[in-house]
């Protein structure tokens, strides 16, 4: 199995083998899921041999742990700086809709957390720990927004901020699900625009 075109580039200057192998790990789940590659795949596509894979990663279960680390490192870069700058709780949610939206590609991929929770059989425990301790991440920032909005103002009707945030969360990783299985961006547009409605 060859990787996609787009999810292989030659190997960047300064660029060392295990953000390389993590980079076109990170592309193939998003488009094809956890299971859709294998390490020979994966030594072929960067132009190293397996074992130097087994190296870096002795398990897959040990890459999938890698790449969520990474992920959920740069998603709270994200979702920090949209909060920086004393943003209204509006603002930082249209920004977090915004970045799921991104993730698709035009309905190509998905978020890699998302992925990955589809394929969840394929992951052993501390994966598994680990995607559920990102979400609980993510509903907590979640969260903060809709108490936020409670005092703000910029959000209409917010109920219980808690629930609000599991809804949320539910909606972004749905929306995208069902764009994905389309290759329709206009559905998760369509499945976020009464969310977007209430925010002012």
């Amino acid at each position: 199995m060859n990787f996609p075109r787009h999810a292989i580039a030659d190997k960047a200057e300064g660029m060392d083998t295990r953000t390389l192998l993590l980079d076109h790990a990170e592309a193939v789940v998003r488009s094809r899921g956890f299971d859709g590659f294998s390490y020979a795949d994966l030594a072929d596509a960067v132009g190293i041999r397996k074992a130097s894979i087994h190296h870096h990663f002795p398990r897959k279960a040990d890459l999938a742990l890698a790449l969520i680390e990474r992920y959920s490192a740069r998603l709270t870069q994200r979702v920090d700086a949209l909060g920086a700058q004393g943003s209204s709780a509006a603002e930082r949610l249209r920004g977090l809709v915004a970045t799921y939206r991104a993730a698709i590609e035009g309905g190509t991929k998905l978020c890699l957390c998302v992925a990955l929770a589809v394929g969840r059989d394929s992951l052993g425990e501390p994966v598994i720990a680990r995607l559920a301790a990102f979400h609980d991440q993510l509903a907590a920032w979640l969260t903060g927004c809709f108490e936020l909005a409670r005092s703000d103002g910029s959000v209409a009707a917010v109920g219980d901020p808690a629930a609000e945030a599991l809804a949320t969360l539910a909606l972004m990783e749905g929306a995208q699900l069902i764009a994905r299985v389309a290759g329709r961006v206009d559905l998760f547009d369509a499945a976020a625009a009464p969310f977007l409605a209430r925010l002012h």
